[in-house]
Parts: C-alpha cells; sequence; structure tokens
C-alpha cells in the first residue's frame, strides 16, 4: 500500500495537522471566528495584534484595493489586553494559538506576555514591524540593538515560545533576525508588509486617512520569499514564511526557500477561509506526485540546489 504523505509540522510551541497559519491582522478577535477557521483547515492561528490598553485604530478608509494586492492602515485597532484574555478563556486549551502581542517598549512587551500567560497561548508572536503606526513598530523593529533587547525581555520573563515579526522596509532583514534569535527568539515570521500608498486621482486625496499603509497579497510575495530565503539560510531557528501566499504552489516555494509554516492573510479576503484547505490538499497531492513522505522534506530544499 503506498504511504499517505504527512503535512504535519511542528514549531516550537505548537503541533500542527498541517503547515498553514492564519496572519496576524486577519479575523484575529474572536474565538468563534478562530475555530471556524480552524474547521476549514488552518493549522494554527495568530491572533490580531494586541496591546495593552485599547486602541481604536485609524478613521475609514482604512483599507483599499491595489494592482495584485490591498493597501492597509487600520492602526492596529483592538480593545486591549484584559478583555481581549477574556475572549481566549472561551478556547479549549489545546487550541493551536499564537498571541500577537504589540507595545512600545521593552517593559510594556514584557507586562503584555505576563498577562497573556494567563491564556491557553501556546506562543507569543511580537510584532516589531507594524509600518504605518504612530509609536513602536517599525520604529522598533529596525534597530537591531533595541529588537535584541525587547526578545531578551519578554523570553525571560515568560516560558512560552517567542516569535518574531519582522518587515521587509528595513535595509537587511537578516541583521534584524539575528539579533532577534541572539534575543532568545524560538522562531521569526517574515515577512510584514511593505509601506505604500494609493492617490484619488479626481481629488489628488490620499485614499487612506493615515496616507501610507501596508502593501500586502502577491505583489509582496516575491520580497518576502527572498527575505525567508536570506534569513533562514543564516539562523538557526525556523522561520515562518508570510507574504502573498493565495495558493498551495505559493506554499511550495516558501517552504522550499527555508520556511518551516506559513501565513496566510490577504488570500482570505479573495476565497475566504476555504484557501486553508485548498492549499493543504494541494500539498498532499504535490507531496504524493513527487513520492515525498513529508511536507518536512520541501523545507529549505532549495539551500542544496
Amino acid at each position: 500500500m503506498r504511504h499517505k504523505p504527512s503535512i504535519a509540522i511542528t514549531l516550537p510551541g505548537l503541533e500542527m495537522e498541517n503547515p498553514t497559519m492564519i496572519a496576524s491582522g486577519v479575523l484575529g478577535l474572536s474565538s468563534k471566528v478562530f475555530y471556524e477557521s480552524l474547521d476549514n483547515g488552518a493549522g494554527a492561528i495568530v491572533t490580531k495584534s494586541v496591546s495593552l490598553n485599547p486602541i481604536a485604530g485609524y478613521r475609514n478608509p482604512t483599507f483599499v484595493a491595489v494592482p495584485y494586492g490591498y493597501l492597509n492602515a487600520i492602526g492596529l485597532s483592538n480593545p486591549g489586553a484584559s478583555v481581549f484574555l477574556e475572549e481566549l478563556s472561551l478556547l479549549k486549551k489545546n487550541t493551536p494559538i499564537v498571541v500577537s502581542l504589540f507595545a512600545d517598549s521593552s517593559s510594556n512587551f514584557k507586562r503584555l506576555a505576563e498577562i497573556m500567560d494567563e491564556s491557553c497561548a501556546k506562543a507569543y508572536e511580537l510584532n516589531l514591524s507594524c509600518p504605518h503606526v504612530k509609536k513602536g513598530g517599525f520604529e522598533i523593529g529596525h534597530k537591531p540593538k533595541l529588537v535584541n533587547e525587547i526578545v531578551n525581555t519578554v523570553s525571560s520573563a515568560t516560558k512560552r515560545p517567542i516569535y518574531v515579526k519582522i518587515s521587509p522596509n528595513v535595509s537587511d532583514p537578516v541583521e534584524i533576525a539575528k539579533a532577534a534569535e541572539k534575543g532568545g527568539a524560538a522562531a521569526i515570521t517574515a515577512t510584514n508588509t511593505i509601506r505604500g500608498m494609493a492617490i484619488d486621482v479626481k481629488t489628488g486625496v490620499p485614499i487612506l486617512t493615515n496616507k501610507v499603509g501596508g502593501l500586502s497579497g502577491p505583489a509582496l510575495k516575491p520580497i518576502s520569499l527572498r527575505c525567508v530565503y536570506e534569513i533562514s539560510k543564516n539562523i538557526d531557528i525556523p522561520v515562518i514564511g508570510c507574504g502573498g501566499i493565495s495558493n498551495w504552489k505559493d506554499a511550495v516555494e516558501y517552504l522550499m526557500a527555508g520556511a518551516s509554516a506559513v501565513q496566510i492573510g490577504s488570500a482570505i479576503a479573495s476565497y475566504s477561509t476555504s484557501v486553508f484547505n485548498q492549499i493543504g490538499e494541494g500539498l498532499r497531492q504535490y507531496l504524493k506526485e513527487k513520492s515525498y513522505r513529508s511536507v518536512s522534506e520541501l523545507i529549505g530544499l532549495s539551500h542544496k540546489i
């Protein structure tokens, strides 16, 4: 009997039935939506970034479709750590969930982790890369020394694994990833969105209220894929690929570039959460046709050629 290939993946703190995850910022604050996504094939959930205190975010418009992707400047709107902790209490303890944390200092990141240690979170993803917030985000994430300090402070305050989401808007993502690894990161998520804008030609006014937003979707894929390839060659912890993944072929590219798992965001706007089942089935079929026994055999394959 022919062996059925496995698409299960293990990340620090997570046992996943497949290597797909919901990217932070997409459908990320409701326990009901978490379970709907898992039922539709997501291997794990990364929540929307949560801060110590509530953030209202920017006024509309905060989202606009552009060729080959989307621009968004939502402003990290969230209800704050205490309220979100109540939402997380509705989840079963074995739910494969990573809580995204956002703060403007190492001490506030530490406090967030201490609060969320009361939840069922299996790991934390530190958002050190949001390109359109007034304080924190890219301001923090492009300084290796500060990245190292934040990760070291948080990792010393919790037993949960720390993932670090880095920006493509820096001159050397590898340097940032190395700083995070030295600080105690258990994994790197590469990458966040890239800074961009759109203008209404009838009025001459930038469409987004914040003027500048983050570009996601297929246009981001070649940039993030390159970052994953370069980062994974230079660090010893897992890399999670994120940026423009819409189908199983995209996922295979990221795995071959060195990613151990992939996060999906914008594709949900186009295909709904059914995209996870589509990618999972595509991966199984690809492995079967290529006579691979496990999806892990694809990880970093392009580095060996």
